[in-house]
């Protein structure tokens, strides 16, 4: 069963860039706006060395980490080879023009 909480309007994300959700259970999140309405959620934590990636430069559905350059898979949370990891992915939806996350 999906527990979605509003989050925002998508307009309220960049084009390309991200806005952080604080969760209790799971920490930062950063939700990801693609190109036009896409949406993306992934836990706010590089694998690598904990960066922020929602500070990260957003190209496609990847994410590139400000740190040392990690490419990160936003539809799934895959770190992109020759690196390896992943970051925990979140449903994520939107619905007449919100954002909805399910935690």
């Amino acid at each position: 069963m999906r527990n979605w909480k509003r989050i925002c309007p998508v307009v309220d994300i960049p084009l390309l860039g991200s806005r952080v959700i604080d969760s209790q259970v799971h920490g930062r999140i950063a939700v990801f706006r693609g190109d036009g309405d896409a949406v993306f959620a992934v836990r706010d934590k590089c694998p690598h060395k904990a960066g922020p990636l929602s500070q990260g430069i957003v190209h496609g559905t990847t994410v590139t980490c400000p740190l040392h350059s990690w490419k990160i898979q936003l539809t799934d949370g895959q770190v992109v080879a020759p690196d390896v990891g992943c970051v925990k992915p979140f449903p994520v939806k939107v619905e007449d023009g919100d954002v909805f996350l399910d935690l």
